[in-house]
């Protein structure tokens, strides 16, 4: 990640370019039996399923917690399978640390997550946290001081960036990116669900 810091007007641009995105990976690996819900031999990407807005909320059957609900990638390596287990092919690998992604599903020690671009597959739970962040999507976002459209800018965020999210009310986000602290609208970002009350 390459960062670049610019004053201008007393704004402090935070221009952070891309760090790579999910490459494709190969795996021999042939699946016995599908446990529900899993794909085995299917693109993550395929029949994505309704988003967190759409979803009816409802209980996980392994850690009683609410499906869907947003957690991030612990590790800088991450294999996406096709199903819930080592024998499922790996059909990507998350190269960052931190990408916020979505649990849909668990089976056992396993959780069906969605990235930011519909894709969907399986990891083991030791590969997420349930620390929150959030990836600035669509274009350059102001961070704001404050949670308003008129309060001043503290960066110009790139889209791609990852920020920590502490909290979100009345459709604005506070997030902490390279140590600067500042609000963003939940609809600049991928990571929270519409309308969310996150503290």
């Amino acid at each position: 990640m390459k960062t670049s810091i610019r004053h201008a007007l007393q704004v402090v641009c935070l221009i952070v370019a891309l760090m790579p995105w999910p490459a494709a990976a190969q795996s021999q690996a042939t699946p016995t039996n599908t446990p529900p819900s899993a794909s085995p031999g299917a693109s993550p990407g395929a029949s994505p399923g309704p988003s967190a807005g759409e979803a009816a909320p409802r209980i996980g059957p392994i850690t009683g917690l609410v499906l869907p609900r947003y957690v991030a990638l612990r590790a800088s390596k991450v294999n996406l399978r096709t199903g819930p287990g080592l024998r499922y092919p790996i059909d990507w690998v998350y190269m960052r640390s931190g990408l916020p992604v979505e649990i849909i599903d668990e089976f056992e020690t396993w959780r069906r997550i969605r990235d930011w671009e519909g894709s969907i597959g399986w990891v083991h739970q030791n590969m997420l946290t349930g620390d929150r962040r959030a990836l600035v999507v669509g274009k350059q976002r102001l961070l704001r001081r404050e949670p308003e459209e008129r309060a001043p800018g503290l960066a110009l965020l790139e889209p791609g960036v990852i920020g920590r999210l502490s909290r979100c009310a009345g459709g604005w986000c506070e997030l902490k990116v390279k140590g600067i602290e500042g609000w963003l609208r939940e609809d600049e970002i991928y990571g929270v669900a519409p309308g969310e009350d996150v503290r």
